[in-house]
């Protein structure tokens, strides 16, 4: 990965789009630090340090959301938009259509926007009631209006941050966000773990299998990023004039993560919403029922993790692969796979091999994903380990490193056409 970093930046056009991307998340962090005028800091961070829910909304926001800064809501409202919005795609003919066409994606690009700035909203004004009296200064109406204004502009600017890099730097900008988010809490993670080995709250043992634990899914989580299972594809020869075209043998290759990091983001993402809700209620016995039964770091958790995991994982993989679409690619190209008739039984044939592939990758998320849980159920650690946080993270860099190294091969192919 480093090694791509070094050669990239040798490029101008990449170097300047790294850059881009570089100052982008710093503008990203310096919203982190930056606070709202008129709430009590001190008993958030209390709050957030005893609810399971808002710790994993100040996780996903980098800190901001102890720290009631700007940017306290972090991109969740954006994901939970786009989450919507996608399945409403597949559910609607009409939205369908417009997603494929150019114009009609800008409109449902334009809608999850307008959609992810009333979420935000909704979730400024929810967290306020949540909270209670305590998190402001003073009850004054003008008070509560600026707090919420200033979480859904925040909510608004870091929306406009990640599609800005997506569109002019490297990477998805929504997970980079997270992504830096992530790493921007990880030394104080450590540190914690340390403190805890060096007070002797946490075996030292504990901690050697928790850190090998880590490196395992950070090497598991690579070889399935990586892995793929390779098509052939032959193309027909054919004549045009007095030149003949076809002939050559390829291949389709099919990813065994197809969706890479997204069915863990909306997994987690959904899987905070009851609690959320349940926060607006905290003497109510549904509240009471979920933080005993089926909140972070319980057995119910972690089984409903595994399973969101598997639908998102399967939801997805039809999105960035359409075995019709390439089926119809290949028929009208001239290309066929070696003993399969072109048409419906090489979409057929294609779908059979995604399924099964995907639902590899999506057991090996899922089993991944909910180690660390029944490893927290057993031990007690959960406050200092988070496989979903090392999930994202791997996954993120990796698409980040192959995007580098696909532009890399397109300036050098135009270098050699032009």
């Amino acid at each position: 990965m480093f090694k791509t970093i070094a050669n990239a930046w040798k490029i101008p056009d990449i170097r300047n789009k790294i850059l881009f991307t570089l100052l982008m998340l710093l503008v990203y962090r310096i919203g982190a630090f930056i606070p709202i005028p008129g709430v009590n800091i001190e008993f958030i961070q209390s709050q957030v340090g005893q609810y399971e829910v808002l710790g994993f909304l100040n996780l996903f926001s980098g800190g901001s959301l102890s720290n009631m800064t700007i940017f306290a809501l972090g991109i969740t409202p954006y994901i939970n938009s786009s989450i919507i919005m996608n399945l409403l795609t597949v559910a609607i003919p009409k939205l369908e259509r417009m997603a494929k066409d150019e114009d009609g994606r800008k409109k449902i690009a334009s809608i999850t926007r307008y959609f992810a700035v009333i979420l935000g909203l909704v979730q400024a004004i929810g967290i306020m009631l949540g909270l209670g009296a305590q998190a402001v200064e003073n009850t004054q109406p003008f008070t509560y209006i600026t707090i919420v204004l200033c979480l859904t502009a925040g909510t608004a600017l870091i929306m406009w941050i990640g599609e800005r890099i997506t569109e002019k730097g490297i990477g998805n900008g929504i997970s980079l966000l997270i992504f830096i988010s992530i790493v921007s809490g990880m030394p104080g993670m450590l540190r914690t773990m340390l403190e805890g080995v060096g007070n002797g709250s946490i075996n030292f043992w504990l901690f050697v299998l928790v850190i090998g634990l880590a490196f395992l899914i950070v090497l598991g989580i690579t070889f399935v990023d990586l892995g793929e299972r390779r098509i052939p594809v032959q193309y027909a020869k054919r004549v045009v004039g007095r030149k003949m075209y076809g002939g050559q043998s390829t291949h389709i290759p099919m990813k065994v993560n197809q969706s890479g990091v997204m069915p863990l983001i909306f997994a987690i993402t959904i899987l905070m919403l009851p609690g959320m809700i349940g926060q607006f209620w905290p003497e109510s016995g549904f509240y009471a029922w979920y933080q005993a039964w089926a909140g972070p770091g319980t057995v119910l958790y972690g089984i409903v993790y595994a399973l969101l995991i598997l639908f998102f994982s399967y939801f997805y993989s039809q999105i960035a692969f359409n075995p019709v679409d390439v089926s119809k690619n290949l028929q009208q190209n001239g290309g066929f796979i070696p003993g399969i008739r072109p048409g419906k039984p090489t979409s057929d044939y294609l779908a059979k091999i995604l399924s099964r592939i995907t639902l590899f990758g999506a057991i090996f998320l899922a089993v991944v994903a909910a180690v660390p849980t029944f490893f927290t159920f057993m031990t007690g650690v959960a406050s200092v380990f988070g496989a979903t946080s090392v999930l994202i993270m791997v996954s993120v860099a990796l698409e980040t490193t192959k995007q580098l190294e696909s532009q890399m091969m397109m300036r050098h192919y135009k270098g050699f056409l032009n």
